[in-house]
């Protein structure tokens, strides 16, 4: 495992759209001459963290309908996880499953010891067992390496960002007429918000993934094993996409191994392209020996 200086990239992320959400509040504070808005975001902000943090598992399982399951009912997944868990020294996450044909796979949690990972019924389906130890590998270094924090965090900001920054568009208007300037700067701010925020989650979601294909394919000591399970999901999830506008989905999906919806594009996506996931993959097995 490296250190890919995730709490750096955590603190820079949050930072920044705490930031951004201030900023709005500010320029509101500005047309309207109430200095009210900076401390009502501010502490929007601050709740919206503490309640992504405490609640990420609960809020990511319950958009996907997940149910948990045992050993006895999804044995070769059950063993698979506790192996690398073992291998990895840290404690087992819960198990789940999620009611899908869409083949996928996501971990979620605010720590280790708080952490489940979930598979859908499609990748159960899709995948054989090497394969599934490769996504396992990658699910679980997103727990060990303390990525679900960013994921979960910033996705709870950028949901409040999304709807200040609504309000504070349509607040510019009624104000536009006593105050062009600042109405004006506004409108500006808030229309530019939600696609700051929205690049600031692709550019530490993409990296975050390659970081999780490499560690993960560390934990197994197999990254061909990861990358013929990417393969088989682009082309499994072309056939059972989900619903891009189904809210519930929309932040559990920059959680999940591979994009859920199918064909988009990959420059507004917040997972890499697949055939650049496996080209550093095939090359991480050659340099140790195996390809």
């Amino acid at each position: 495992m490296h250190n890919h200086h995730n709490g750096l990239k955590t603190a820079l992320l949050l930072g920044s759209m705490v930031g951004l959400l201030l900023l709005i509040g500010g320029s509101l504070s500005v047309a309207t001459g109430s200095r009210i808005f900076i401390i009502i975001f501010g502490l929007i902000s601050l709740g919206s963290v503490a309640y992504s943090y405490w609640n990420s598992d609960k809020l990511a399982l319950r958009s996907m309908n997940a149910y948990p399951v045992s050993r006895e009912e999804v044995p070769v997944l059950y063993d698979i996880v506790q192996e690398l868990s073992s291998r990895a020294g840290k404690p087992m996450p819960r198990l789940y499953v999620a009611p899908t044909d869409t083949p996928n796979a996501f971990a979620t949690g605010r720590n280790p010891d708080n952490a489940a990972v979930c598979c859908t019924e499609g990748i159960l389906q899709l995948l054989d067992e090497r394969e599934m130890r490769g996504v396992l590998g990658h699910e679980l270094m997103h727990v060990y390496n303390r990525d679900i924090l960013t994921s979960s965090v910033a996705a709870g900001i950028a949901s409040i960002i999304g709807t200040v920054a609504q309000f504070a568009s349509f607040g510019s208007f009624s104000n536009s007429r006593e105050n062009r300037g600042g109405g004006f700067g506004t409108l500006i701010i808030a229309l530019l918000a939600p696609m700051i925020t929205g690049m600031m989650q692709m550019a530490i979601s993409r990296t975050r993934e390659y970081d999780a294909d490499h560690d993960g394919a560390q934990l197994t000591n197999d990254p061909l094993a990861l990358a013929s399970a990417l393969y088989k999901l682009e082309h499994g999830i072309s056939r059972y996409p989900m619903d891009p506008d189904n809210p519930r989905v929309q932040t559990t999906a920059a959680m999940m191994i591979a994009n859920p919806f199918g064909s988009l594009a990959n420059l507004g996506s917040t997972h890499p392209p697949t055939q650049a996931r496996i080209a550093r993959l095939e090359e991480q097995a050659r340099a140790m020996g195996q390809f």
